[in-house]
């Protein structure tokens, strides 16, 4: 062993490259900034129903905690999620309304779904979902029912433009 290999250590040759990062890919403890604030990535949820797949990363701010939706179906689209209070019951409605705003029910079914980080104890649960939009289509509520408890966020359309991310590892 050479002289300058026992003072600075041998370089490990195993490390792999860091991945560039896209929409699909995000991994926990990875950066991602939106309107002016960093999130860290705390965990991810996969749904799929019958083979159309999604993802949904949970992002912590300082603050708040948001959801990053990720699809692609024709083409890539991203929203940006916040739980709301909101109290539903069964049977789901196929009309909502929430300060102000009336979404109608646009999609439901049923996803198969995995988990990681901070999600990772739904692997392999089924959660039924419930996809609503306004008028306008610019506001939405996804609702979401896990066994007995009915979780609702609401949500608008990002650009991809408007997410910067910053690989972990």
């Amino acid at each position: 062993m050479s002289f300058f290999s026992r003072l600075f250590g041998n370089k490990n040759t195993n490390q792999k490259p860091v991945e560039e990062r896209n929409m699909f890919n995000l991994q926990t403890d990875d950066i991602v900034t939106y309107d002016l604030e960093d999130y860290k990535i705390v965990g991810k949820i996969s749904y799929d129903d019958h083979g159309f797949k999604w993802h949904a990363y949970q992002l912590e701010g300082t603050s708040k905690t948001l959801w990053l939706s990720v699809e692609m179906d024709d083409e890539l689209y991203l929203g940006i999620y916040e739980k709301i209070k909101l109290k539903l019951q069964e049977p789901i409605p196929k009309k909502i309304d929430h300060e102000g705003i009336t979404y109608y029910l646009d999609e439901s079914g049923t996803a198969r779904v995995t988990g990681i980080g901070r999600n990772q104890n739904i692997n392999g649960m089924v959660c039924q979902y419930y996809d609503y939009c306004d008028d306008d289509e610019e506001n939405y509520l996804s609702v979401e029912k896990w066994g007995s408890e009915i979780e609702v966020s609401g949500g608008y359309d990002i650009e991809q433009y408007e997410i910067k991310i910053i690989a972990s590892k």
